[in-house]
């Protein structure tokens, strides 16, 4: 079962309920992905011991000018402006390059060759029996998705899988959902939220997943949000009051499940409402 965690911008508290879910079910096969990989803190929570790390790169092009005609072909299929075809000289931008191989197809005289750039890393760790994984993306890389997919591809195998996706709705947001079996939408109750909230769904929605909401500081703005929910049919599984204390344990980088009696039970009852919910909107389906 894979669980994506998502929000539709930054700051909701989509981390802090990804990692202290993961850990209130450390009694099952769980592995905890953070797909956030231009930010990932997930492990300042979890605090695992880091066993493995691997590096990633994406295919580029690289030209053989012994056997480049300059025909042109290579630069009029790449909307990426990322080769240019001059009189003399073919230019590469690999950081423009989205790795689609298209250029290699079409070079008529096999002059295109297969070169490399560095997109980041990904790092495998544990913490007791939760298995974890994140990707660090390269400073100055702008491609996320490739990284997020090989972050992805290690969550296979277990029990359940819980997907930290990055915040907002863009292609990165998309990459780290896509194939989930359940959407879960952390949110907060002012006019932001409710605006991206709105997008996150629609998302959700284009991949055909199911979308469960956690409202987080539910106590701290106003009644838009349910009524959204009502509107659009999505249920409400969670509601997270203002604690101080609550804030103070997260500020420290403390896990709310171990310090907090109650969160425990709070993230229990919310898998379980997940499943619930999944079955039955599997059953309407």
């Amino acid at each position: 079962m894979i669980i994506s965690i998502a929000s539709g911008k930054g700051g909701t508290g989509k981390t802090t309920v990804a990692a202290n879910l993961a850990v209130a079910l450390k009694d099952l096969d769980v592995q905890l992905l953070d797909c956030d990989v231009e930010e990932p803190n997930a492990h300042l929570f979890l605090k695992p011991d880091m066993c493995s790390g691997s590096e990633v790169f994406a295919e580029v092009p690289e030209i053989d000018e012994n056997r480049c005609s300059h025909c042109g072909k290579c630069q009029e299929l790449c909307m990426f402006n990322a080769i240019a075809v001059l009189p003399q000289a073919v230019l590469t931008f690999k950081e423009l390059c989205h790795s689609c191989g298209g250029c290699f197809m079409v070079c008529p005289e096999n002059a295109v060759m297969a070169g490399r750039r560095l997109l980041g890393k990904v790092e495998k760790g544990t913490r007791g029996n939760l298995h974890f994984t994140h990707g660090v993306l390269r400073v100055g890389e702008a491609m996320a998705p490739p990284l997020i997919r090989k972050v992805r591809a290690t969550g296979n195998g277990h029990q359940v899988v819980i997907v930290d996706a990055p915040p907002g709705t863009s292609c990165p947001v998309i990459a780290a959902i896509r194939g989930s079996d359940y959407v879960l939408l952390v949110t907060e109750p002012t006019p932001f939220g409710l605006n991206d909230l709105e997008l996150a769904v629609g998302a959700a929605r284009c991949l055909r997943l199911p979308v469960g909401i956690v409202i987080n500081r539910s106590d701290l703005g106003d009644r838009r949000i349910h009524d959204f929910a009502r509107k659009e049919n999505l249920p409400v599984l969670l509601e997270i009051p203002f604690d101080r204390h609550v804030a103070e344990v997260y500020a420290r980088g403390d896990l709310l499940v171990e310090v907090v009696p109650q969160w425990h039970a709070m993230m229990r009852s919310l898998f379980e409402k997940i499943v619930s919910n999944l079955r039955e909107w599997k059953q309407s389906q």
